[in-house]
């Protein structure tokens, strides 16, 4: 199945809506939407801000094919997504992941499982950083 796909990294700020219409509704009955946010306490601690690192060369095509794998496995009809780089403040947009389908569970299943395969296999790296210091996050994502 052919679909619609739209993917970006986004160094200084992720507009949800604006990514949102890159999508292609068309014949659609559903839109389903996963927005990750930094936190502004983790483990009882204040987080100043998450400073994501990319393998430049490989974000897009790894998103890219993402996106063309949910849509052959759930039969979307659109995806757009985008992730942030650098550094990103308590309260700000990390990722987005919008999809678009003609039924709303095919858009449900599709949505998360690409927020699982976004965390475990695109080329990113997290580091947290907190008054006590910084900390690299174990994985991708």
């Amino acid at each position: 199945m052919q679909g619609d796909i739209f993917v970006q990294e986004a160094p200084e700020e992720l507009d949800v809506d604006r990514l949102k219409d890159h999508l292609n509704t068309e014949g659609c009955g559903a839109v389903v939407s996963f927005v990750g946010l930094t936190r502004g306490i983790d483990n009882d601690e204040e987080v100043l801000r998450l400073e994501f690192d990319a393998w430049q060369d490989q974000l897009s095509g790894t998103l890219r094919l993402l996106a063309e794998q949910a849509i052959a496995k759930f039969g979307l009809k659109s995806v757009a997504m985008s992730h942030r780089t650098g550094a990103v403040g308590p309260g700000e947009n990390i990722v987005a992941i919008h999809v678009a389908s003609p039924h709303r569970k095919e858009a449900f299943e599709g949505c998360s499982w690409l927020i699982d395969e976004l965390k475990n296999q695109a080329p990113l790296w997290k580091k947290e950083v907190k008054p006590s210091g910084a900390t690299w996050k174990a994985g991708l994502g």
